[in-house]
Protein backbone atom coordinates (compact mmCIF):
# COMPACT_ATOMS: atom_id res chain seq x y z
CA UNK A 1 0.00 0.00 0.00
CA UNK A 2 2.81 2.38 0.82
CA UNK A 3 4.35 1.89 -2.63
CA UNK A 4 1.09 2.98 -4.27
CA UNK A 5 0.93 6.09 -2.09
CA UNK A 6 4.54 6.94 -2.92
CA UNK A 7 3.80 6.46 -6.63
CA UNK A 8 0.66 8.60 -6.48
CA UNK A 9 2.68 11.39 -4.86
CA UNK A 10 4.77 11.50 -8.04
CA UNK A 11 1.70 12.12 -10.20
CA UNK A 12 0.74 15.61 -11.33
CA UNK A 13 -2.45 17.24 -12.57
CA UNK A 14 -3.13 19.11 -15.79
CA UNK A 15 -6.49 20.80 -16.38
CA UNK A 16 -7.80 22.01 -19.73
CA UNK A 17 -11.03 23.32 -21.19
CA UNK A 18 -11.32 22.42 -24.85
CA UNK A 19 -15.00 22.66 -25.67
CA UNK A 20 -17.08 19.54 -25.23
CA UNK A 21 -15.30 17.37 -22.67
CA UNK A 22 -16.45 14.18 -24.44
CA UNK A 23 -13.97 14.96 -27.21
CA UNK A 24 -11.10 15.85 -24.89
CA UNK A 25 -10.74 12.52 -23.08
CA UNK A 26 -9.74 10.07 -25.83
CA UNK A 27 -6.75 12.07 -27.13
CA UNK A 28 -5.12 12.00 -23.68
CA UNK A 29 -6.02 8.38 -22.89
CA UNK A 30 -3.85 7.30 -25.81
CA UNK A 31 -0.58 8.37 -24.17
CA UNK A 32 1.66 6.34 -21.90
CA UNK A 33 2.01 8.06 -18.55
CA UNK A 34 -1.56 9.37 -18.49
CA UNK A 35 -3.10 7.70 -15.45
CA UNK A 36 -6.62 9.13 -15.55
CA UNK A 37 -8.69 11.66 -17.49
CA UNK A 38 -11.73 12.99 -15.65
CA UNK A 39 -14.48 15.08 -17.28
CA UNK A 40 -15.83 17.91 -15.18
CA UNK A 41 -16.38 21.58 -14.58
CA UNK A 42 -14.06 24.34 -13.36
CA UNK A 43 -13.55 28.08 -13.32
CA UNK A 44 -16.99 29.10 -12.13
CA UNK A 45 -18.80 30.23 -9.02
CA UNK A 46 -21.42 27.49 -8.50
CA UNK A 47 -20.67 24.73 -6.01
CA UNK A 48 -20.98 21.19 -7.41
CA UNK A 49 -22.70 22.24 -10.66
CA UNK A 50 -24.70 19.91 -12.87
CA UNK A 51 -24.29 19.51 -16.61
CA UNK A 52 -27.60 21.30 -17.19
CA UNK A 53 -26.52 24.23 -15.01
CA UNK A 54 -23.14 24.54 -16.74
CA UNK A 55 -24.73 24.40 -20.21
CA UNK A 56 -27.04 27.27 -19.19
CA UNK A 57 -23.93 29.52 -19.11
CA UNK A 58 -24.97 30.88 -15.69
CA UNK A 59 -22.37 29.15 -13.48
CA UNK A 60 -19.20 30.60 -14.97
CA UNK A 61 -17.80 27.07 -15.36
CA UNK A 62 -16.02 25.62 -18.34
CA UNK A 63 -16.48 22.02 -19.45
CA UNK A 64 -13.00 20.68 -18.75
CA UNK A 65 -10.84 17.63 -18.31
CA UNK A 66 -8.44 16.98 -15.46
CA UNK A 67 -5.55 14.70 -16.32
CA UNK A 68 -3.56 12.77 -13.75
CA UNK A 69 -0.19 11.92 -15.25
CA UNK A 70 3.23 10.57 -14.37
CA UNK A 71 5.80 13.25 -15.29
CA UNK A 72 8.56 10.63 -15.39
CA UNK A 73 6.79 9.15 -18.45
CA UNK A 74 5.06 12.10 -20.14
CA UNK A 75 5.97 15.74 -19.64
CA UNK A 76 3.64 18.66 -19.15
CA UNK A 77 5.02 20.10 -22.40
CA UNK A 78 3.90 16.97 -24.25
CA UNK A 79 0.48 17.18 -22.62
CA UNK A 80 0.21 20.81 -23.73
CA UNK A 81 0.97 19.73 -27.31
CA UNK A 82 -1.85 17.17 -27.16
CA UNK A 83 -4.20 19.88 -25.87
CA UNK A 84 -3.39 22.41 -28.60
CA UNK A 85 -3.94 19.76 -31.27
CA UNK A 86 -7.55 19.16 -30.12
CA UNK A 87 -8.92 22.71 -30.22
CA UNK A 88 -9.40 25.83 -32.30
CA UNK A 89 -7.36 28.22 -30.14
CA UNK A 90 -8.50 31.21 -32.21
CA UNK A 91 -12.22 30.89 -31.38
CA UNK A 92 -13.35 33.00 -28.38
CA UNK A 93 -17.01 31.92 -28.60
CA UNK A 94 -16.80 28.19 -27.96
CA UNK A 95 -15.58 25.21 -29.92
CA UNK A 96 -16.86 23.97 -33.26
CA UNK A 97 -20.62 23.28 -33.05
CA UNK A 98 -20.74 24.12 -29.33
CA UNK A 99 -21.17 27.81 -28.55
CA UNK A 100 -21.15 29.70 -25.27
CA UNK A 101 -18.82 30.38 -22.38
CA UNK A 102 -18.94 26.82 -21.02
CA UNK A 103 -17.38 25.62 -24.29
CA UNK A 104 -14.53 28.14 -24.44
CA UNK A 105 -10.93 26.98 -24.22
CA UNK A 106 -8.54 27.55 -21.32
CA UNK A 107 -5.42 26.16 -19.72
CA UNK A 108 -5.67 25.96 -15.92
CA UNK A 109 -2.19 25.82 -14.39
CA UNK A 110 -1.51 24.12 -11.06
CA UNK A 111 2.03 25.44 -10.53
CA UNK A 112 4.11 28.43 -11.59
CA UNK A 113 6.19 26.05 -13.75
CA UNK A 114 3.04 24.91 -15.57
CA UNK A 115 2.08 28.56 -16.08
CA UNK A 116 5.48 29.31 -17.62
CA UNK A 117 5.37 26.26 -19.88
CA UNK A 118 1.80 27.08 -20.96
CA UNK A 119 2.76 30.68 -21.76
CA UNK A 120 5.82 29.48 -23.71
CA UNK A 121 3.77 26.94 -25.69
CA UNK A 122 1.09 29.54 -26.48
CA UNK A 123 3.73 31.97 -27.72
CA UNK A 124 5.36 29.24 -29.80
CA UNK A 125 2.01 28.32 -31.38
CA UNK A 126 1.26 31.99 -32.11
CA UNK A 127 4.67 32.45 -33.74
CA UNK A 128 4.27 29.28 -35.83
CA UNK A 129 1.53 30.99 -37.90
CA UNK A 130 -0.27 27.63 -38.08
CA UNK A 131 -3.51 29.59 -37.57
CA UNK A 132 -4.47 32.79 -39.36
CA UNK A 133 -6.09 34.31 -36.25
CA UNK A 134 -4.63 35.16 -32.87
CA UNK A 135 -4.42 32.52 -30.15
CA UNK A 136 -7.12 33.55 -27.64
CA UNK A 137 -7.00 30.60 -25.22
CA UNK A 138 -6.42 32.08 -21.75
CA UNK A 139 -4.01 30.68 -19.17
CA UNK A 140 -5.67 30.79 -15.76
CA UNK A 141 -4.90 29.57 -12.23
CA UNK A 142 -6.49 26.20 -11.46
CA UNK A 143 -9.64 26.31 -9.37
CA UNK A 144 -11.81 23.68 -7.73
CA UNK A 145 -12.59 20.91 -10.22
CA UNK A 146 -16.02 19.31 -10.01
CA UNK A 147 -16.29 15.87 -11.65
CA UNK A 148 -19.12 15.59 -14.17
CA UNK A 149 -21.90 13.08 -13.84
CA UNK A 150 -20.88 9.45 -14.35
CA UNK A 151 -22.54 9.13 -17.76
CA UNK A 152 -20.10 11.77 -19.10
CA UNK A 153 -16.98 9.90 -17.93
CA UNK A 154 -15.11 8.09 -20.74
CA UNK A 155 -18.03 8.86 -23.06
CA UNK A 156 -16.14 7.76 -26.16
CA UNK A 157 -15.89 4.24 -24.70
CA UNK A 158 -19.47 4.01 -23.42
CA UNK A 159 -21.11 5.44 -26.57
CA UNK A 160 -18.64 4.93 -29.43
CA UNK A 161 -21.04 5.43 -32.35
CA UNK A 162 -22.61 8.60 -30.90
CA UNK A 163 -19.17 9.93 -29.97
CA UNK A 164 -17.87 9.35 -33.52
CA UNK A 165 -20.91 11.03 -35.12
CA UNK A 166 -20.65 13.97 -32.71
CA UNK A 167 -16.91 14.52 -33.16
CA UNK A 168 -17.28 14.48 -36.94
CA UNK A 169 -20.59 16.38 -37.08
CA UNK A 170 -19.39 19.15 -34.77
CA UNK A 171 -16.53 19.94 -37.16
CA UNK A 172 -13.80 18.99 -34.69
CA UNK A 173 -12.37 16.06 -36.68
CA UNK A 174 -12.18 18.04 -39.93
CA UNK A 175 -10.57 21.02 -38.21
CA UNK A 176 -7.91 18.87 -36.57
CA UNK A 177 -7.18 17.08 -39.83
CA UNK A 178 -6.85 20.38 -41.72
CA UNK A 179 -4.63 22.13 -39.20
CA UNK A 180 -2.50 19.24 -37.92
CA UNK A 181 -2.28 16.94 -40.97
CA UNK A 182 1.46 17.55 -41.32
CA UNK A 183 2.12 16.55 -37.72
CA UNK A 184 -0.11 13.45 -37.85
CA UNK A 185 1.90 12.11 -40.81
CA UNK A 186 5.25 12.78 -39.17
Amino acid sequence: MEDKTNQEEKYELATFAGGCFWCMVKPFHQWDGVIKVLSGYTGGHTENPTYKEVCSDTTGHYEAVQITYDPSIISYKEILEVFWEQIDPTDPGGQFGDRGSSYQTAIFYHTEEQKKQAEDSKKELEESKRFSGSIVTPILPAQKFWPAEEYHQDYYQKNPSHYKMYSIGSGRVGFIEKHWRDKKKA
